[in-house]
């Protein structure tokens, strides 16, 4: 049989379908990179915000129209409105997240295969959701209650997968031909807590018992970290770039979404960060618009955004997600002023951005190539990251997916930096 996999949300997402593709490929079947050529699709939904629902819906009808007759459908927006998804065309199954680590030997109906039981390896997927990085999740669900989520509600409470399972799995992918290596979850930095571990713990373990040349950490919430948390970044091969969620950078508006931080604490942390980490990467993300959010707290925000000098980030405008608090708060936000302020803060993150970026024009770093076009006579124009997540272009004689580079940033193109390779390796 030919399967067709896709996504759309978040890092942990991304994961759970490899993970179903390396489950499917066990079973003796077939990967496909398109919905035109598979028998049986599987879309792992998002609910994050309201245009994720849209566009959860979206992917799901564009299979649909592409002939696929069985789509089976997953995820956040499934686990809170599955008859919502049932209802949508070609689903004839819909299997809400505390089912989905059994999703694949219920479609196939027949007993779950062990990854382990035999030699295997990571592929990548084809098509769009092609990646050099592999996405290894480490733990699921959350015991936060930030008033605006809906993720404890849709991923239940938080739990950790085994330091074994975890290992078992990043081996799998290097043996694939991974060169780094993502931890991700719902809550990275609660990995471990119901066992009395630190996730601290576990990326020592990665560095020890593996021999990923990257790792790197997906999302983690301030409160999770403390100063010395960053001596783990004296081993080279943890990459450094941290990407710390403030949502706002108002006081009175981090208590009304019950944040476990103040911006007096978030700077203090940041500082730590950069005095440990050389060359740090600190991305964010913000959400504008919050209920009751008035232009004194908005500006309190927007300077603090500016006073951190993110290296980028991501802005949500407010979408009010029924079921949690923030949705029946008062003072709702008009809806032409949630944009407007997401836009002020986009700008101000796109700047501290293209600074940051600056600070390393004439530098010489490392970068692994992600992708590779042709470009006729003229090689191959590819691009990749560097340590600190700066996105890299450049010219080769040859395509270099998913090799290592030493090269020269010589320019600025828009958010991608243009590069020459000095040498390879």
């Amino acid at each position: 049989m030919k399967v067709y996999l896709d996504t759309i949300g978040c890092r942990l997402n991304q994961s759970e379908i490899e993970i179903m593709a390396g489950q499917f490929r066990a079973a003796g079947h077939e990967i496909v990179a398109a919905p035109d050529l598979a028998d049986l699709a599987v879309v792992n939904t998002c609910a994050v915000t309201g245009a994720a629902v849209s566009d959860s819906r979206g992917k799901i009808r564009s299979i649909a129209r592409a002939g696929v007759q069985r789509i089976v459908s997953t995820g956040c927006w499934v686990t809170l409105q599955p008859e919502k998804a049932a209802a949508l065309p070609a689903v004839t199954d819909v299997i809400a997240n505390p089912e989905k680590d059994e999703l694949v030997p219920r479609i196939l109906n027949q007993p779950k295969v062990p990854l382990d039981r035999e030699p295997h390896s990571r592929v990548p997927l084809p098509g769009p959701r092609h990646r050099t990085r592999a996405f290894i999740k480490v733990q699921d669900g959350c015991d936060n209650h930030c008033t605006f989520c809906l993720t404890t509600i849709a991923r239940g409470r938080s739990r950790s997968r085994s330091v074994d399972t975890i290992v078992c799995d990043i081996k799998s992918a290097l043996a694939g031909g991974t060169r780094e290596i993502v931890l991700t979850g719902v809550h990275l930095g609660s990995w471990g807590a119901e066992g009395g571990l630190h996730l601290r713990d576990l990326v020592n373990a990665v560095l020890q018992d593996t021999d990923t040349p990257r790792l790197r950490l997906s999302s983690l919430e301030p409160w999770d970290l403390d100063g010395t948390f960053f001596r783990l970044w004296e081993n080279p091969r943890l990459m450094p770039h941290l990407h710390l969620p403030l949502q706002s950078g108002s006081a009175d508006t981090l208590r009304r979404m019950a944040r476990r931080i103040t911006p007096e604490s978030y700077r203090s942390l940041i500082q730590s960060a950069r005095e440990r980490i050389r060359d740090v990467a600190i991305t964010t993300d913000l959400i504008a618009g919050f209920p009751g959010e008035t232009e004194q707290e908005f500006n309190e925000s927007l300077a603090f955004v500016r006073a951190m000098e993110f290296a980028g980030g991501h802005v949500f405008t407010f979408s009010p997600r029924p079921g949690t608090a923030a949705a029946g708060f008062p003072r709702q936000i008009l809806h032409i002023l949630r944009k407007q302020r997401n836009h002020v803060l986009h700008e101000a993150l796109t700047e501290s951005a293209a600074i940051f970026r600056k600070r390393f024009l004439g530098c010489t770093l490392r970068v692994l190539w992600e992708t590779a076009s042709s470009i006729g006579e003229n090689g191959w124009e590819v691009y990749g990251l560097t340590e600190n997540f700066l996105r890299v272009m450049s010219r080769t004689a040859s395509p270099r997916w998913n090799e290592f580079d030493q090269v020269d940033l010589i320019d600025l193109r828009d958010e991608t930096m243009v590069g020459v390779i000095r040498n390879s390796g």
